[in-house]
């Protein structure tokens, strides 16, 4: 029997306020999947967040990695694959992107497919829908990217030298819910201050001004004004996190997870006093995930 393979798919969070649909970021949480080659294809789950997903060809990876296959001329062998993650589900933390980030990686290597990076982006887009966790998901680090429908193009970022500090609620907001509460369309005047927003805000995290980057995160006109319902801690949250110097707090994606960038050195003064007010949630300081997904 041949050694099972070991893939690494990191979380990550998107958006970063203003940067809707745009940027992403990759974070140190994992999907882990152990692949061995078997005479049908079984999932096997070990964590107990993945509790309840399918253990058949109607598995995300599955379909992903089907898809992909399909798209590029390839025939998929069959595989046992035993998962485990840290990656919450339904918390705005790229589970879903991670989930087919892997079954791309799966079909490239065992379709022997030879897939660029600009070939994994476009299936992994088309899949999304937009390229912000996909892009963070497969390539690691920061990414900004746009979508033109069957393409997208990325551009990868230094990552921010920053403290991240996400607080992950109890529930779940599905990401169509969340698109649900947004508007249906802007006046011109709020198209053209929103993407000013998000576009002084990419120039002062390549300036390295993460004072300035903060207060333009949370300028977001794009879909934080409208999921604040949604998303009851964020507003004491963020007043929280300024006490201990945070240079912003926003949502993580669709939500609910909050994200806080904190100077070095802030982000465990940051930990604790979410920790003390928000006894329900998880919180946890993360680095950032550099780099591709890894199989070894």
């Amino acid at each position: 029997m041949s050694a099972p393979v070991t893939m690494k798919v990191p979380a990550s969070t998107a958006n970063l306020g203003p940067g809707f649909d745009s940027l992403g970021l990759a974070l140190n949480l994992y999907l882990t999947l152990e692949i061995t080659p078997a005479a049908e294809w079984h999932f096997e789950h070990r964590s107990p967040m993945l509790e309840g997903l399918p253990n058949d060809k109607s598995h995300l990876v599955y379909q992903a990695a089907e898809k992909t296959a399909a798209a590029y001329g390839g025939t998929l062998p069959p595989l046992h694959i035993i998962m485990a993650s840290d990656i919450p589900l339904a918390r705005g933390l790229g589970s879903s992107a991670a989930a087919i980030a892997a079954g791309i990686e799966l079909a490239d290597r065992y379709a022997d497919l030879q897939l660029s990076d600009e070939d994994k982006l476009k299936i992994g887009n088309q899949m999304e829908g937009h390229p912000d966790n996909i892009g963070a998901a497969l390539f690691g680090g920061m990414v900004a990217g746009v979508s033109f429908g069957e393409e997208a193009e990325i551009v990868q970022l230094p990552v921010p030298a920053v403290e991240a500090v996400v607080l992950i609620p109890p529930y779940e907001v599905k990401t169509s819910d969340a698109r649900s509460v947004l508007p249906e369309s802007f006046t011109r005047q709020q198209a053209v201050e929103a993407s000013a927003v998000a576009n002084v805000l990419l120039a002062a995290l390549s300036a390295g001004n993460y004072e300035l980057a903060g207060k333009l995160m949370e300028k977001d006109q794009f879909h934080e004004p409208y999921r604040l319902k949604l998303i009851k801690e964020l507003e004491e949250a963020r007043s929280i996190a300024k006490t201990a110097g945070a240079y912003a707090t926003v949502i993580s994606g669709a939500g609910p997870t909050i994200l806080t960038f904190a100077p070095k050195g802030k982000g465990a003064d940051v930990m604790c006093l979410f920790r003390d007010r928000f006894t329900d949630c998880d919180v946890k300081q993360l680095d950032f995930h550099l780099g591709k997904v890894q199989c070894q």
